[in-house]
């Protein structure tokens, strides 16, 4: 289904179960279909919507002449924020769990709690020790990637960003479908760079938010997104971290059954209260006081 945004575009949102409200929010050259197994595993207790983002799956492209920040893709959550209307937990992995942090700066009220992997959110790491830093490999990896890209070759820039973030040999493991989605995908590769490379939010602004986060890594994982990791470590005041070993970047995706059970205890543990209790409770309350007298009489 389709949501409308303020300027007419519409975001793509998946949506399945009842409940209280869990947002899935995709890793760049990715799509919502990535939480589909999480979201059959959540969607008895809560209800899941996974979000395309900004250019990906069938959400429309970033068509304005100014580039791309993390604040505009959380603008393009606000009509799936108010269709909600109550609290939200944000599960989300790389860009799209940097974009899922500065939702909840931006929107404290609204925001419940987050369970985060790896995000990718760069500019903290070149705020603390500008270049060269651990970033220097991803910089190198999307050097490359652009390269291919503007030399017309989408499936090369395809191979420089798998490569780099699962592992050299994983594009040739990819089925050719996946392959193909993510050559396509590489027209947003500079949109992602930049959105999270220039993000200006210090990190002492992660020591503000008071919801709690389930901050996930993988041992495996490059050194630029543990370098995030271990910074938000530093900053979050609620933070849950949990380092998955023989794990790496693509761990929601490579290892969906471990992580999202992870993630499904992190969100019972913290499972706001909803209407749909109330009324289970009432049900409940009402089929016991029915026994209750049939036993006595």
């Amino acid at each position: 289904m389709k949501f409308m945004f303020m300027n007419g575009s519409v975001p793509f949102v998946r949506e399945a179960g009842e409940g209280p409200a869990v947002v899935c929010l995709h890793a760049s050259a990715s799509s919502s279909r990535q939480w589909q197994p999480l979201m059959d595993a959540l969607s008895p207790r809560f209800r899941v919507l996974a979000v395309d983002s900004w250019g990906s799956g069938q959400s429309p492209a970033w068509m304005a002449k100014r580039p791309l920040t993390l604040r505009d893709e959380v603008a393009l959550l606000e009509p799936v924020f108010a269709r909600i209307g109550g609290p939200v937990t944000l599960v989300a992995h790389s860009y799209g769990a940097a974009v899922a942090l500065i939702a909840a700066l931006e929107r404290p009220e609204l925001v419940h709690a987050l369970a985060i992997y790896e995000p990718t959110l760069f500019s903290l790491v070149n705020a603390q020790s500008p270049a060269p830093n651990e970033v220097d490999g991803f910089r190198a990896a999307f050097a490359s990637a652009a390269e291919q890209w503007d030399a017309g070759d989408p499936a090369g820039a395809g191979r420089c960003f798998v490569d780099y973030w699962a592992g050299d040999g994983a594009w040739d493991t990819m089925p050719e479908p996946r392959q193909g989605q993510v050559a396509v995908s590489m027209g947003n590769l500079r949109n992602w760079y930049r959105a999270c490379m220039s993000d200006l939010t210090p990190l002492r602004a992660f020591s503000w938010l008071g919801a709690p986060v389930l901050l996930m890594t993988g041992r495996s994982s490059p050194a630029s997104s543990r370098a995030v990791a271990r910074l938000l470590g530093q900053a979050l005041p609620r933070d849950e971290v949990y380092e998955f070993d023989g794990i790496g970047h693509m761990g929601p995706v490579t290892h969906a059954d471990a992580v999202n059970r992870v993630i499904a205890r992190f969100l019972e543990r913290h499972r706001p209260f909803h209407r749909g209790d109330v009324l289970r409770a009432a049900t409940i309350a009402r089929a016991d006081s029915r026994d209750s007298l049939q036993a006595g009489g």
